[in-house]
């Protein structure tokens, strides 16, 4: 399972503003939101044939925030 943290899609960046933005990843260890492409990138691997060993895993992709 891909549990993805805050990105800086369109929709978002036109949801929250520049403040906005800057709040959610203040909230990161990264201090940034996510890339779009840094989540398709996760969901590909989890796609493809590189990640036939896994099972039952979720896989955080959130700058971070689930190890605080």
């Amino acid at each position: 399972m891909l549990s993805p943290g805050a990105t800086a899609t369109e929709l978002a960046k036109e949801a929250l503003g520049e403040e906005g933005q800057k709040v959610f990843a203040s909230m990161t260890p990264l201090q940034r939101m996510a890339d779009p492409a840094e989540i398709g990138a996760v969901a590909a691997f989890l796609a493809s044939s590189d990640s036939s060993f896994m099972t039952a895993s979720e896989v955080a992709v959130d700058g971070g925030l689930a190890q605080l």
